[in-house]
């Protein structure tokens, strides 16, 4: 399921350190930050593996804010597409600017056949009159573990859930 609470919030305190390429890998939402990640070619054994989640869920981070959501869309899974339409999902980004996700490490859990990596992400944006907007929410990757019968789909991390939403 792939749910989008298209709201944007002021935010009155002081403003929190913006988010750029440089220090999207982060260990805690809008916390200090390592090196530069570009992403890496992985072995298929490292991209099947929590490496290669957080492979794909960096790639979605950096098209949102290159404001390309057409290409982070392309990284849900099948379900997630057909139930919010492309023009739908860019919707949310129309008109704004100075994007910035922050996506810290996540947690990975296995369950029945499936394994998830959990993540929270963390949008912060100007809309068109200057005011300030965040979004905030989980975000779900799955893939299946191996199973015989599955699809190739299925076999690679695909992004199954989003919830942004304005924090309150």
């Amino acid at each position: 399921m792939l749910a989008l609470s298209l709201a944007a919030c002021r935010q009155d305190s002081a403003e929190a350190e913006p988010v750029t390429p440089e220090n999207t890998r982060l260990l805690s939402p809008l916390g200090p930050a390592s090196a530069e990640y570009d992403t890496p070619s992985l072995t298929s054994e490292s991209e099947r593996s929590e490496e290669g989640a957080r492979n794909l869920l960096l790639a979605w981070a950096r098209a949102i804010e290159a404001n390309r959501p057409d290409e982070a869309w392309t990284l849900f899974d099948t379900a997630a597409r057909e139930q919010v339409p492309e023009g739908e999902f860019a919707s949310i980004f129309t008109g704004l600017r100075e994007i910035s996700v922050a996506v810290p490490d996540g947690e990975m859990e296995g369950a029945a056949g499936s394994l998830y990596y959990m993540s929270q992400a963390t949008i912060t944006a100007m809309d068109a009159d200057g005011r300030p907007v965040r979004l905030e929410g989980p975000v779900v990757l799955r893939r299946v573990n191996d199973v015989p019968g599955a699809s190739e789909e299925q076999l690679r991390w695909n992004i199954e859930h989003v919830e942004l939403a304005a924090p309150k």
